[in-house]
């Protein structure tokens, strides 16, 4: 998994509460088993008509936010089902980071599981951001991890809270595996005497 420290992007603003992750990653794009992939389908029943058209209204459509990183959306974003396959979609898209006010408690640990920062900023602040990319766009926005803030140079500067194990894991690029292998030795070791 990829470090995450300091990571400055362009938003892409999505200005809408409970985003479910079957809106995020519909279930016909479901039949893959590797974590790429995905990217092409994110938010496909929004971005695509009935024909597969690309729908120019559609914030991912929009030629100035081409590459954005920052997906800044309403509340209880990633709720739903559990699929881990959303956080495979946005990462595979570009994304490293997402704010919003609020975050379904599962689509949160699968964002950390694959490299995906889950930043929780106040309704009002994520309000600004969410305005602030709708009238200057391109609109770029900085999440720093290591100072735990969100910062766009003009303004913004809000302070985030992220549990210390999440926060650590994302800073130091460890998923479930890594921290497995962390204690590589200490499992070998054990191995080697059961054997015995």
């Amino acid at each position: 998994m990829e470090p995450f420290s300091v990571h400055t992007g362009v938003v892409a603003p999505l200005p809408r509460a409970d985003v479910d992750t079957d809106q995020i990653i519909p279930k016909q794009f479901l039949k893959r088993v590797e974590r790429s992939g995905f990217g092409a389908h994110l938010f496909h029943d929004w971005r695509f008509d009935a024909e597969g058209t690309p729908r120019p209204d559609f914030v991912l459509n929009r030629p100035e936010l081409e590459g954005a990183s920052i997906l800044v959306a309403g509340r209880n974003f990633g709720c739903g089902s559990s699929r881990e396959h959303a956080a495979w979609a946005l990462a595979d898209h570009g994304f490293r980071a997402v704010v919003a006010p609020s975050f379904a408690d599962i689509f949160r640990q699968n964002a950390d599981q694959n490299g995906l920062a889950a930043v929780e900023l106040t309704e009002a602040t994520v309000e600004e951001i969410l305005e602030r990319a709708a009238a200057h766009a391109p609109y770029a926005l900085t999440v720093d991890l290591e100072r735990c803030r969100v910062l766009d140079g003009t303004g913004i500067d809000a302070a985030f809270e992220m549990d210390a194990f999440r926060r650590t894991c994302l800073l130091e690029g460890l998923d479930r595996i890594g921290l497995t292998l962390l204690h590589e030795d200490r499992i070998r070791a054990y191995e080697e005497r059961r054997a015995r």
